[in-house]
C-alpha cells in the first residue's frame, strides 16, 4: 500500500474513517476493513465509537488478520482536554477504548478550548457542556495543550502528535514553541476544497497532511450540512476522468487526492466501497485532468465551526478567516 512518511514512520496514505460509523456497525466494519487490507484506522474520542473500534482492531489482532506494528491508528484530543492537567487522562482513556497499550498518531482535534467534563459525567463530552444551553470556552492556550501533547510521545503513550483544523496562522506560531514538531495535519480537503496555500505551507515545513471528507459533501448530506446538489461526483472533469480510466467518480476524486500528495480517510459501512476505496493504486490520472479537477475548487468548506456551532450549539465561534 502507498504510504507517506509521517515522523520517522510511514503512515498508509488511504485509512478508514470512523466518523458516523454507528456503534451497532463499527466493530463489524473496522474488522471487516482490516481483513480486506486496510491499515490505517483515523478515530476520536468525540466519535462516540471507540470501544467498538477497539472491539473491530482486537478481533483483526487476533485472528492474526493484521499485526500490531502494521497498524496505523490515529485518534485525537477533544476540546474539553485542552488543560495540561486532562490531556494525558483523555489520551488513556482513548487507549483504553481502543485496547491499544499506544497510539501511533494523536491530534489536537480543533483548536478550540471547551471547559472539562468529568469522564464519570459525560462521555464523549460533546461540544455544549452540561448544564449550559450553548457551547462554552475556555482560554486555555494552544502552546500549553502541545507541550502536553509532547508529554505523551515523551512517556511512550503515542508515537507521533499532531493537529486537526488548523490554519496557516497557528501552523506558524505552532512551529515556533514545539519542542517535538507536528508529524501529521488533519485537515478538510477535496475538489470543492483544495486548500492549496494550506498544504504548500505544510509542505514548507515537511509536514505531510491527511484529508477528511475527501469526497466532500457525502459526509455531510445526513447532517443537512449539505445537500445532493452539492456533491462533487457529478462535476463534468470527474465523470470524464472516471469513463476514460474505467473506475467510479469516487474512486477519481480519491485518487486526486492521495496523487496531490494528501492521505485520504473516507468512510464507509458498506464492503464494496470499503473494497472500492482502496484499489486505487493501479490507475493514475493525467496532469490536465488533475488540473481539472483542482480547478473545481470554491473554497466550499462543510465542516466549518461558524457555521454549525451558532446552529447547533448556540454559539458563534469561526476559526477561518
Amino acid at each position: 500500500m502507498n504510504t507517506l512518511n509521517v515522523g520517522d514512520r510511514a503512515m498508509p496514505s488511504v485509512g478508514l474513517g470512523t466518523w458516523k460509523i454507528e456503534r451497532t456497525e463499527a466493530a463489524r466494519v473496522v474488522r471487516n476493513a482490516l481483513e480486506l487490507g486496510y491499515r490505517h484506522i483515523d478515530s476520536a474520542a468525540d466519535y462516540g465509537n471507540e470501544v467498538e473500534t477497539g472491539e473491530g482492531i482486537n478481533a483483526a489482532l487476533t485472528s492474526g488478520a493484521v499485526l500490531r506494528d502494521d497498524l496505523w491508528v490515529t485518534s485525537k484530543l477533544w476540546n474539553t482536554y485542552h488543560r495540561k492537567e486532562h490531556v494525558r487522562a483523555a489520551c488513556e482513556r482513548s487507549l483504553k477504548d481502543l485496547q491499544l497499550e499506544y497510539l501511533d498518531l494523536y491530534l489536537i482535534h480543533f483548536p478550540i478550548a471547551s471547559p472539562f467534563v468529568p469522564f464519570d459525567e459525560r462521555y464523549p463530552p460533546e461540544w455544549v457542556q452540561p448544564g449550559h444551553d450553548a457551547m462554552v470556552l475556555e482560554p486555555v492556550p494552544l502552546q500549553e495543550t502541545w507541550h502536553a501533547m509532547e508529554s505523551l510521545v515523551e512517556a511512550g503513550l503515542v508515537r507521533e502528535i499532531g493537529v486537526c483544523n488548523y490554519n496557516t496562522g497557528l501552523l506558524h506560531d505552532l512551529m515556533a514553541y514545539a519542542k517535538i514538531k507536528p508529524a501529521n495535519l488533519q485537515v478538510e480537503s477535496h475538489p470543492f476544497l483544495t486548500q492549496s496555500n494550506l498544504l504548500r505551507t505544510a509542505q514548507s515545513y515537511g509536514l505531510p497532511v491527511t484529508a477528511f471528507s475527501p469526497l466532500g459533501a457525502l459526509s455531510y448530506v445526513s447532517l443537512d450540512m449539505a445537500t445532493d446538489a452539492d456533491t462533487v461526483l457529478t462535476a463534468r472533469p470527474v465523470v470524464e476522468a472516471a469513463s476514460r480510466v474505467g473506475r467510479t467518480p469516487a474512486q477519481v476524486v480519491l485518487r486526486w487526492g492521495v496523487q496531490r500528495g494528501t492521505a485520504i480517510i473516507p468512510k464507509t459501512t458498506q464492503p464494496e466501497r470499503l473494497k472500492e476505496n482502496l484499489a486505487l493504486f493501479d490507475f493514475e490520472l493525467t496532469n490536465d485532468e488533475m488540473t481539472a479537477i483542482s480547478d473545481l475548487n470554491v473554497n466550499r468548506r462543510f465542516n466549518d465551526p461558524a457555521d454549525f456551532c451558532e446552529a447547533a450549539f448556540g454559539r458563534f465561534h469561526s476559526i477561518y478567516d
